[in-house]
């Protein structure tokens, strides 16, 4: 019976809800490696905020196998690589190959960017929690 209780546990934690869990993703099959694993054995998943996943890789080279699970996976998520734009800028502002306007410019459009997957975050999690309060 307690096996019975712990399976239905973890699969509630798959349940989508108006809240992130990392339940949501850390099952998601990646290949990487020359095989397939779970996305929980390459990645730490974290939630940061109620309606944000975060997922950070162990390995930086499996950030595109994630990716591509992540959007190939039937949960309806768009991932945002993150990625080292940032910190790739500033370092090209340090050595003199960008100026402070390029940037700005730079961050300008991260920033745009990263608004455009929220609100898109924000529709679908708008459109899933009208369909869980269907039922």
């Amino acid at each position: 019976m307690e096996k019975s209780v712990d399976y239905m546990v973890h699969e509630f934690a798959a349940v989508r809800t108006g809240k992130a869990s990392p339940g949501l993703v850390e099952n998601v099959d990646v290949h990487a490696y020359g095989s397939a694993m779970k996305l929980k054995q390459l990645a730490l998943i974290t939630t940061p905020e109620p309606r944000l996943l975060v997922v950070q890789p162990f390995d930086a080279g499996t950030v595109q196998d994630i990716e591509r699970a992540l959007k190939e996976s039937k949960i309806g998520i768009t991932p945002a690589v993150d990625g080292k734009i940032l910190d790739e800028a500033k370092k090209l502002k340090a050595s003199g190959a960008l100026t402070e306007d390029q940037l700005r410019d730079v961050e300008d459009e991260v920033q745009k960017l990263t608004d455009r997957f929220v609100k898109s975050i924000d529709d679908h999690l708008k459109h899933k929690d009208a369909e869980v309060m269907k039922v």
